[in-house]
């Protein structure tokens, strides 16, 4: 499979495309490519019975499409590891190298390193690391900002937008520490944490969203 391909299909798979139907014009912007070269691809993939495709609405992938989704997801997930874990990026530097990476990796070499990386279930985001079938293990999640006051919580999972991790680090906010929700602002204001040491950290209500956390602590 081409990297081009590779590429559409995940972009399909991030816009929501394994579970609603995905417009080609989300798909247009997404990729950067023309309206065209959209068509053309999408003509390709449900050919390959990787999409279906409704007619005025768009495309969304089939089991076929997803599972395949799903391991070009786990080449890129275990290579964010890699990055973070043996060469000492941050988990705003990961992403775009393990996006090169993953399309020139065989499986073999995956199974390699994930064998090397100890078989780890989660990258450097807390994103869920798919299983070798193409399936993937859910797990209980809530989003921040359906929290309430005195919610106790640890972050479980944070977009890995750059520019958004960028600012959480700045917020010093990281996987797996412990907080408690002492204030929401009305009126879509800010939300106040604490950490068990004390320290409060002030998030945004728009962050609050891309964050998800695991209340059983």
């Amino acid at each position: 499979m081409t990297p081009n391909k590779e590429d559409f299909i995940k972009a399909i798979y991030e816009l929501g495309g394994h579970e609603q139907v995905v417009s080609n014009k989300a798909l247009v912007k997404a990729l950067s490519i023309s309206a065209a070269s959209v068509t053309e691809m999408n003509t390709r993939l449900l050919k390959e019975g990787l999409i279906t495709h409704l007619p005025y609405q768009g495309v969304q992938l089939t089991d076929k499409g997803l599972r395949i989704a799903n391991q070009l997801i786990r080449k890129h997930r275990i290579w964010e590891v890699f990055l973070a874990e043996k060469l000492g990026y941050d988990w705003n530097e990961v992403h775009k190298d393990a996006d090169l990476l993953e399309h020139v990796s065989s499986d073999f070499l995956i199974e390699r390193l994930n064998v090397f990386l100890g078989e780890p279930t989660f990258d450097p985001h807390g994103g869920v690391i798919p299983n070798k079938d193409g399936t993937i293990t859910e797990i209980d999640s809530t989003p921040l900002i359906e929290c309430t006051v005195d919610d106790q919580f640890k972050i479980q999972e944070v977009d890995d937008q750059e520019e958004f991790l960028e600012y959480l680090l700045y917020k010093n906010v990281q996987l797996g520490k412990k907080y408690t929700l002492v204030d929401v602002e009305p009126y879509d204001g800010p939300l106040t944490l604490e950490a068990v040491d004390g320290e409060r950290t002030i998030i945004g209500h728009k962050a609050a969203f891309k964050i998800l956390v695991d209340k059983n602590v």
